[in-house]
C-alpha cells in the first residue's frame, strides 16, 4: 500500500514501469539465454569439426608421407631394374651380333646383282652389297633378340605400374592405358655398314698361286711379306746372309789324294740326264697350272674374290662396333623403361599436390574453426 500523496505517486511510477518494461525484460532475457545456446552450439560444434579437420589433415600428412616415401623406394628399387634390363639386352645383343658376325660370309653369298670389274659397276656394286649386309644383319638381329627383349620390357614396365599404381590419383589409376600406351618397341641397330665399309678397296687383278708374291704371302703374312718384297724392290736394302761356312783353300791343310773310283762319273752323267727331266716336267706342269688359272680367272672368280675380300674386311669392322652397337641398344630400353617411370612419377607428383593443397585447406579450415571459437566464448 502506498501512504500519502507522495508514495502514492511513487507507487504508480513504479506499476507503470513494472508494467511496460517488465515484458521487454523477460523478453530480453530469453534473448540473451537463446543467444547464449547458440553461441554454446556453435563453440561445440566448431570443436568437434576442429577435431575432425585436425584428424583429417594428420591422415592426409600421413598419407603424404607415405607417398613421399614409397616413391623414393620405388625410385631406387626401379632403377635396379632398369639396369638389370639394360644389361640382359647389351650382353644379348652382343651374342648375337657376335655370331651373326662369323656367319657373314653366308650373308654375303645370298648375294646376287651385275657384277663388273669397271669403277662404275663396282661403285654401284659395293653400295647396294652394304645395303643386303645392313638389312640382313639388322633383320637377324631383330629376329633374335627383338621379341626377347620386348617380353623382358614389358614384364619390367608391368611390374613398375603395379608399384606405382596405389600412389596415383583415382583418375589416373582407370585411365593406365592412356597415360601408358602398349606399344610394340622397335630396337635400331644402326649399323651403318656404308660408311664403316666406305675405305674398303679391293684387289681382283690376277695372282699366280705359285707366283713369288703369293708365296711369300702364304708362307710369311701380309705384313712380312710386304717388307720381304719391298726389301727385294730396294737394291740398297741389306739383307742379312749366313756366314760362309767353308774354309778358303789355302788356309786348309794339303788334302791327302784319294783314289777316284767308276761310280764317280756315273752319279754325275745320271743326275744331269734326269735332272734336266724333272726340270722340264716341272716347268711344263708349272705353265699349265698358271694356264689354267689365267683361263678360270672369270667374272664370276673375280666376284668370289671380292666377295671373300669384303667379308674378311666387313668382319674386323663390325667387331669393332659390337660393344658400342649393344650399348646404344641398351640405351634405347633404357630410354624407354625410363620415359615410362617418368609419365608415371608426374601422376604421382599430382598426387602429393592434391595432398599438399587438402592439407593446406584443412590448415585454414583448422584457423578459422579456432577463430569462431574464441568469439563463441567471448560472445556468450
Amino acid at each position: 500500500m502506498c501512504f500519502g500523496l507522495g508514495s502514492s505517486q511513487e507507487c504508480i511510477s513504479q506499476s507503470a514501469v513494472k508494467t511496460k518494461f517488465e515484458q521487454h525484460t523477460i523478453r530480453a532475457k530469453q534473448i540473451i539465454d537463446t543467444v547464449k545456446n547458440i553461441m554454446d552450439a556453435i563453440n561445440v560444434a566448431a570443436a568437434e569439426k576442429r577435431v575432425l579437420s585436425m584428424e583429417e589433415r594428420e591422415d592426409q600428412k600421413d598419407r603424404l608421407d607415405f607417398v613421399r616415401n614409397q616413391l623414393n623406394v620405388l625410385t631406387e628399387d626401379t632403377k635396379e631394374k632398369i639396369k638389370r634390363v639394360t644389361e640382359e639386352v647389351e650382353n644379348k645383343v652382343s651374342s648375337a651380333m657376335t655370331d651373326e658376325i662369323c656367319r657373314l660370309s653366308v650373308l654375303v653369298d645370298e648375294f646376287y646383282s651385275d657384277f663388273h670389274p669397271s669403277p662404275q659397276v663396282l661403285k654401284l656394286y659395293k653400295t647396294e652389297l652394304n645395303k643386303h649386309i645392313e638389312d640382313g644383319l639388322g633383320k637377324n638381329l631383330a629376329d633374335r633378340c627383338s621379341s626377347e627383349v620386348n617380353e623382358s620390357m614389358h614384364q619390367s614396365q608391368q611390374e613398375i605400374i603395379e608399384n606405382l599404381k596405389p600412389l596415383l590419383p583415382s583418375g589416373a589409376q582407370n585411365q593406365l592405358h592412356l597415360l601408358i600406351p602398349c606399344r610394340k618397341f622397335d630396337l635400331s641397330y644402326d649399323l651403318n655398314c656404308h660408311s664403316l665399309c666406305a675405305d674398303f678397296q679391293e684387289d681382283i687383278m690376277f695372282h699366280f698361286s705359285l707366283g713369288w708374291t703369293s708365296l711369300v704371302n702364304r708362307f710369311l703374312g701380309p705384313k712380312h711379306a710386304q717388307r720381304v718384297l719391298l726389301g727385294l724392290a730396294d737394291p740398297n736394302l741389306q739383307i742379312p746372309r749366313p756366314l760362309a761356312t767353308t774354309l778358303s783353300a789355302a788356309s786348309l791343310p794339303a788334302a791327302t789324294p784319294e783314289k777316284t773310283s767308276p761310280d764317280d762319273f756315273m752319279v754325275p752323267l745320271i743326275w744331269k740326264t734326269v735332272g734336266w727331266k724333272l726340270i722340264s716336267l716341272s716347268l711344263s706342269m708349272y705353265g699349265l697350272l698358271y694356264l689354267y688359272e689365267r683361263l678360270t680367272w672369270t667374272t664370276k672368280a673375280k666376284e668370289r674374290a671380292f666377295k671373300q675380300q669384303f667379308v674378311n674386311y666387313a668382319t674386323e669392322k663390325l667387331q669393332m662396333i659390337v660393344s658400342l652397337t649393344s650399348a646404344n641398344c641398351s640405351h634405347q630400353v633404357q630410354q624407354e623403361m625410363a620415359t615410362t617411370f617418368a609419365r608415371l612419377c608426374q601422376q604421382v607428383d599430382v598426387t602429393q599436390k592434391n595432398l599438399e593443397k587438402e592439407i593446406a585447406r584443412l590448415s585454414k579450415e583448422i584457423d578459422q574453426l579456432e577463430n569462431i571459437q574464441s568469439h563463441s566464448k567471448q560472445l556468450r
